[in-house]
């Protein structure tokens, strides 16, 4: 029996934290017994141009630790579309922030428009939008329990910015919540053929 293969990209342009989320999902996978391959690809500039961070996780060994077939797709800035969109699964799920990437191609996704960086901003910076969105895919995806994100999340926060990024985290999980239950809704109403 083949081990489950789970591939997620975080996609968006360097400076958003993206590597750093990853990290802090992966950290919370690998604390459930999970086996976790973490990789990161940005273009040569610290600020701006295009970066993603990519988990490859496993009930076994990662045989191949980069993704070739995307199940979750974050993206934080539109600059990450392009080169996400072919390695996308049909059927996968993508979160995208509806301020920075307001239109998706066509596709067999499960599309998600969250207000990633605008509840960022009404936390008071931006630059816990990482966070939101991390929030965000944990509870709409299930991947990882609530409580290894958050002690992922604390760990790897200074002390100064802990708040911040737990109420981010926070705020985040009850965006994706109400995304998993609106989902749920449609699909019940395509389902029952209304």
């Amino acid at each position: 029996m083949s081990a489950l293969r789970i591939e997620i990209r975080i996609g968006g342009t360097g400076g958003q934290g993206l590597i750093l989320s990853a990290k802090m999902l992966a950290d919370a996978m690998a604390a459930s017994g999970k086996r976790v391959a973490q990789s990161q690809a940005y273009e040569p500039t610290s600020r701006g141009g295009f970066c993603n961070a990519d988990l490859v996780i496993s009930d076994g060994e990662v045989d191949f630790p980069l993704v070739t077939a995307i199940d979750h797709l974050v993206l934080l800035d539109r600059l990450a579309i392009k080169p996400s969109w072919p390695l996308l699964k049909p059927g996968a799920l993508v979160i995208a922030d509806t301020r920075l990437c307001p239109e998706l191609p066509a596709g067999e996704y499960r599309g998600h428009h969250l207000p990633l960086s605008a509840t960022a901003l009404e936390l008071g910076s931006e630059r816990v939008t990482n966070i939101v969105a991390l929030g965000a895919l944990v509870a709409h995806s299930g991947i990882c329990d609530r409580e290894r994100i958050e002690q992922a999340v604390r760990a790897e926060t200074p002390r100064g910015f802990l708040d911040l990024n737990m109420d981010a985290l926070e705020a985040g999980y009850a965006i994706g919540r109400r995304a998993d239950t609106a989902f749920a809704a449609v699909a019940a109403v395509a389902a029952s053929g209304d």
